[in-house]
């Protein structure tokens, strides 16, 4: 059984740390963990099987523990599935001169927290990032058509109207569809929706053209499966008068789901989900 050092530790935490750094949209446990090979090699050890898990020993010593350390210590957030950086993990790269005083400093916040974990919490945790690994797989795979047919569905939930779509052919251009609050399209504010599939993150220099286009009257939608850097997500918060928002698979995900019972039953069918509980034991409940 390999016993990682401190030391060791913290080279694959900060190696997490730095991967979320350019990541808005953030990452899942599995995104990451494909990644961490890329950046150090792995040891025999660290990579053989975990008993009765089908994973490599690593990935149970660093989800199951360290990466919660980071967390409780303010310098990672998990949301649903996806784990996010914070300012002050930013701030934690910089100002540790060691991996290993990195890892100790975890640790010891982790300590306190891991007496009141449950087994429980740990169900629901894993269900979770399972469950968005195999979502958002689907939707990546959905051509253009499909997934701009989902987009144009969750539009028209929240009561927009669309009053001009891009030929099904178009594969170039600033717009996919113009939406308005009412079906005439007569009055202010129209809805410019430009969708971006299956591409990289787009850049804020990539948001040039959707900014571009828009008037007076007019206020933007990017939709872009493969995310946003952060530069983009910066543009976007601190320069509110562009009038653009932005939405990434996450956010279309939990939209489709606030809207769930608006859409249409046989629209749901391209994007169908279904609820599951699970036993709640959070005193914060």
């Amino acid at each position: 059984m390999v016993d990682l050092s401190a030391r060791r530790m913290g080279e694959f935490l900060r190696i997490v740390l730095l991967y979320l750094w350019n990541k808005p949209d953030g990452a899942t446990t599995r995104e990451i963990l494909a990644f961490i090979p890329n950046r150090i090699k792995l040891t025999e050890q660290e990579i053989e099987p975990f008993p009765n898990a089908p994973h490599f020993r690593f990935y149970e010593i660093l989800v199951g523990s360290a990466m919660g350390a980071v967390m409780k210590a303010g310098w990672l957030v998990k949301e649903n599935s996806t784990w996010f950086i914070t300012e002050e993990g930013r701030l934690v790269c910089k100002d540790f001169g060691s991996a290993e005083a990195f890892y100790t400093e975890s640790q010891r916040i982790f300590e306190e927290w891991r007496l009141q974990r449950s087994a429980a919490q740990v169900t629901v945790e894993e269900a979770e990032e399972k469950a968005w690994e195999q979502i958002r797989l689907y939707l990546q795979s959905l051509d253009r058509q499909e997934f701009r047919y989902l987009v144009k569905a969750l539009l028209e939930a929240m009561d927009y109207h669309i009053i001009w779509m891009a030929p099904a052919e178009k594969t170039r251009g600033n717009i996919d569809m113009i939406a308005c609050a009412n079906p005439l399209g007569v009055g202010a504010p129209r809805l410019l929706v430009q969708l971006k599939h299956k591409t990289p993150p787009i850049s804020a220099e990539g948001l040039a053209s959707a900014i571009s286009i828009l008037g007076l009257s007019d206020v933007g939608l990017v939709v872009s499966s493969g995310g946003f850097t952060a530069d983009a997500a910066e543009l976007v918060r601190t320069h509110p008068t562009h009038g653009l928002s932005l939405m990434n698979l996450r956010k279309f995900h939990d939209m489709w789901l606030e809207y769930y019972e608006k859409i249409p039953f046989a629209t749901r069918q391209h994007f169908p989900l279904k609820a599951v509980h699970f036993l709640s034991l959070d005193s914060n409940r």
